[in-house]
């Protein structure tokens, strides 16, 4: 369990040379119980095979699926449709193992309707589809092939091998105007350095930082922080599997568009949606959690609400401090609401990436915040003073009524070792308990990464392992959650890692109806 520092001791000891630092032999075993049983936090189905034969892998030119049983003139509303899908590979050969991360949905397009899909992983080269039959018309289904298991047999090597796939820039300055730049990143072997390394460590959270040592300044003289380097990881045959041309590729469509028809004669409703609560803190989100219906996205456990005015949302947020803790794609939910008239943004003459921002309503009393989540950060340059940890942000808010907390992580940490992550997690959630038990009426809600990138460095792969992290981090806690994974991908548009407005403004809503639930 992590422990945290006694009232009025330092938020940060003076850093110091750590070229003696030793990483813990397992990093698994400080991470409270929650994180623990990463075994089954982490499966997934072997990826097997010719890893070295690029036929061999599974290819979305020859993989197939079709419907489960016989086709019918019409479905029932609020019914399940299921298909069989076969995975083969460049050669036409099926697969005799599972490991590959197909993604499927059902659309509406006529109805700017969609819905994700259930994708069961038999093991065997075959894969069960499932999608709920939510509305009333037109349907059509459509898979693509994210990563064949070949793949993600790359990711997980290169995932849990390397401790770090990117670096970061330190940046140094003496008193009489000297300089200095290093590399920095989450561990000391991740810096390069071959000498001594800079150690900076947070006490509230524990959170470490490590910056090769300036061969003419100390270590506390660092003052900025960017981006630096994404790192050679892959082979010339790791590269072959992760291509665009294998990655994120449509099947050929199996299964002719479907008509869905209310069960009953005289039945008007055009969408399945039982009678569901209030959205409240607690809830647990099934699969999927919500869907689209003219280009509106409802949850299938709590009856989120429409805000369609500017002064319908104003007035929910009205009297609430909002702070919001995370990367981009959160700092989207900020821009939005920031573009409402009475909000006012406040200059703070600080690096937009990384922020404090903040946006003020003096008449309703409301404040907004948004700041990015601090080391690791991939950002233009910005000072270090700027990159406060969450944990130590949670500490030090009262809390209340009044009071909603935002948090959303992700994209910023596919890029390490699955330690970083869990660890990070650990001490978030000490922090979101320890806020919830002075202040139950605290509101806190977890922004679930969303789908985006493709790469060895931020695949979709790896997003789906971090929100398995996110997940398990708060099990327990009265907390909500904001499923940005389903709502990116339940739609036929392209994936963004920063989604359109249409996208951030459904997700807001959800995130409102929480905050406002009757």
């Amino acid at each position: 369990m992590m422990s945290w520092p006694e009232p009025g001791n330092r938020l940060f000891p003076p850093p110091h040379p750590a070229s003696k630092y030793v990483p813990e032999p397992n990093d698994w075993d400080s991470l409270s119980q929650e994180l623990t049983n990463l075994t089954n936090l982490l499966y997934w189905p072997p990826t097997g095979g010719n890893r070295d034969d690029f036929l061999a892998s599974t290819s979305p030119k020859t993989s197939t699926y079709r419907l489960k049983g016989p086709a019918q003139a019409s479905y029932t509303l609020g019914s399940n449709l299921e298909a069989i899908l076969v995975a083969r590979d460049h050669q036409g050969r099926p697969k005799t193992h599972g490991g590959d991360l197909f993604r499927a949905k059902l659309l509406g397009r006529e109805l700017k309707a969609g819905v994700p899909g259930e994708v069961k992983d038999l093991e065997n080269g075959t894969y069960l589809l499932s999608f709920p039959l939510l509305w009333a018309g037109w349907a059509q289904v459509q898979v693509r092939l994210i990563h064949s298991s070949e793949a993600v047999g790359v990711l997980q090597r290169i995932w849990r091998g390397k401790r770090a796939t990117v670096d970061f820039r330190g940046y140094f300055r003496g008193r009489k105007g000297t300089q200095e730049t290093v590399i920095c990143n989450v561990d000391p072997q991740s810096t390069g350095a071959k000498g001594p390394t800079c150690q900076y460590r947070d006490v509230v959270s524990g959170e470490d930082w490590f910056c090769a040592q300036p061969s003419t300044l100390p270590c506390d003289a660092l003052v900025g922080h960017s981006s630096g380097s994404y790192l050679k990881v892959t082979t010339l045959h790791d590269e072959d599997l992760l291509a665009g041309s294998v990655t994120d590729q449509p099947l050929a469509s199996g299964i002719s568009p479907i008509l869905v028809t209310p069960a009953a004669t005289g039945n008007m409703n055009d969408v399945a949606l039982p009678s569901r609560p209030p959205c409240r803190p607690g809830h647990l989100s099934p699969k999927p959690s919500g869907f689209y219906h003219r280009d509106r996205w409802h949850s299938t456990f709590c009856s989120s609400r429409s805000f369609p005015t500017v002064d319908s949302i104003l007035n929910c947020l009205a009297g609430r401090i909002v702070y919001m803790m995370g990367d981009s794609t959160l700092r989207q939910w900020w821009e939005y609401l920031n573009t409402l008239p009475t909000l006012k943004p406040v200059d703070l003459h600080v690096t937009y990436q990384a922020g404090p921002l903040m946006a003020v309503d003096t008449t309703r009393g409301t404040v907004l915040h948004w700041r990015a989540h601090g080391w690791p950060l991939r950002s233009l340059r910005t000072p270090v003073a700027s990159l406060h940890s969450v944990a130590r942000e949670l500490h030090g808010l009262a809390g209340g009524p009044s009071t909603v907390v935002v948090l959303g992580m992700g994209a910023h940490f596919t890029t390490f070792h699955p330690s970083i992550i869990a660890r990070r997690l650990a001490g978030i959630r000490a922090a979101v308990k320890a806020l919830l038990d002075r202040e139950p009426s605290t509101l806190v809600v977890i922004k679930l990464a969303n789908t985006g990138y493709k790469s060895v460095y931020g695949s979709d792969w790896l997003t789906l392992q971090v929100n398995r992290f996110l997940r398990a981090a708060f099990v327990g806690l009265q907390v909500a959650f904001v499923d940005a994974w389903e709502m990116t991908s339940s739609l036929d548009l392209p994936d963004n890692i920063h989604p359109k407005k249409l996208i951030v403004c459904n997700e807001v809503e959800l995130f409102l109806s929480f905050v406002c639930p009757t």
